[in-house]
């Protein structure tokens, strides 16, 4: 799950598994007491707890995306910005064409973390201030205004 996106029918599929254990066969025509969605809250809000497969599986995904993002050194990060990304950052990466499932399932998980990313400024080289989202604003966190051109 931290490397493939799962198919939204595999994760039902083991859900399902998971409600037939906890509730009893789907022969014994058993009750169920509470919806599968209300009992994946987690336990801290008074639930059950249990996994909502899809999010987890997102959530596994985003941790390699956030490796990616923050490991540039590491060698699966050269490899995929070698093949993937050569030009750019992974938060300017795109999907491409012919990409593999791997790289597919990492950018499936790319919003969710880009959308929460807030840059450091450091020295400011390397900082786009129109481009990049570095406002802590939900909805809009990139500067709304008109483009400054300076003449020398």
């Amino acid at each position: 799950m931290s490397v493939f996106l799962l198919p939204i029918s595999v994760c039902t599929a083991i859900e399902r598994v998971m409600n037939r254990y906890w509730w009893g066969s789907a022969t014994d025509r058993s009750i169920h007491w509470k919806a599968w969605d209300k009992l994946c809250i987690p336990k801290q809000y008074g639930r059950l707890g249990f996994k909502d497969l899809r999010a987890f599986n997102l959530a596994m995904l985003g941790k390699q995306a956030w490796r990616l993002l923050t490991n540039t050194d590491s060698l699966v990060s050269r490899v995929y910005k070698a093949r993937y990304y050569p030009k750019s950052s992974f938060y300017e990466a795109e999907i491409g064409n012919n990409p593999g499932y791997c790289w597919g399932s990492i950018m499936a998980a790319k919003a969710l973390i880009t959308n929460g990313v807030r840059r450091r400024i450091g020295d400011g080289k390397s900082t786009l201030i129109w481009e990049h989202p570095w406002l802590q604003d939900e909805l809009e966190p990139r500067i709304q205004t008109e483009d400054v051109v300076i003449i020398y």
